[in-house]
């Protein structure tokens, strides 16, 4: 074997065309009499991928104001499972990114057509906060209806079993998508002694005879996107969706 053929090159693309995304989190809710939040990987990561790609990108939440991380997902919190999360660490901590934990838009203050695509968390609350708030779901069909890249991780994925578009048909008819697994709940149980949920997004959406639900194995990183909307099954894959989300608006 000739030593250079061990030499790997690679260039990947570093430069995008101009684009402004808008990251949507939970506010902050109780499960079991604790509060729970977002899960601050699957914001802060695709957050810092699409300003790596030159984006401008906006944080906001149904109510506005101050939003949480998870606790378990909290890599200051010394009870947290994710210590090495240096993102989140460093989004809570950077002097202008940090402030918007605090004072995070509402999303009645979103112009839909200032933005070229929207990327959900999931976390602890969205299945408490998201589910009956019908505002937010006609938020997110705007974005899918007016062409935008529609991106959902994790439980951010359980606004398909709720939103509607337009003509009456769940946004989710017709399409493939991801989400938190049974298998991945089974687990969060085990870890609490508890049911956690009331409810699990793949059993509720494997109830719709007309979309595609599809999960890999338990924590392992997954995405999909189907047209225009992006999902991924859990914080392991959040950087797969935003790869998706930035590979789509490069198109």
């Amino acid at each position: 074997m000739n030593e250079h053929d061990n030499i790997i090159r690679r260039q990947p693309k570093h430069m995008y065309p101009k684009k402004r995304v808008l990251c949507l989190v939970s506010n902050a809710s109780l499960l079991h009499g604790i509060s729970v939040g977002f899960f601050a990987e699957e914001m802060t990561r695709p957050f810092f991928d699409f300003i790596q790609a030159g984006y401008d990108v906006d944080l906001c939440s149904p109510k506005g104001g101050e939003v949480k991380f998870d606790a378990h997902s909290d890599p200051e919190n010394p009870d947290g499972a994710y210590p090495n999360d240096l993102i989140s660490i460093g989004f809570r901590h950077h002097n202008i990114l940090g402030k918007l934990l605090q004072n995070s838009k509402t999303i009645e203050e979103i112009d839909i057509n200032n933005y070229d695509a929207v990327c959900v968390a999931g976390g602890g609350a969205p299945l408490l906060t998201f589910k009956d708030d019908e505002k937010l779901h006609k938020l997110i069909a705007d974005f899918y209806e007016a062409g935008k890249i529609t991106c959902l991780i994790c439980h951010g994925t359980s606004l398909l079993l709720w939103v509607k578009l337009s003509n009456g048909k769940l946004l989710a008819d017709g399409k493939t998508w991801t989400g938190f697994a049974d298998s991945e709940e089974d687990i969060i149980n085990k870890m609490f002694g508890m049911t956690v949920n009331d409810y699990t997004i793949e059993t509720e959406a494997r109830k719709n005879p007309n979309t595609k639900f599809e999960v890999a194995g338990p924590l392992e990183p997954f995405a999909v996107r189907d047209g225009r909307l992006i999902t991924a099954q859990q914080q392991h894959s959040s950087f797969l969706a935003s790869q998706l989300v930035i590979e789509a608006l490069s198109e």
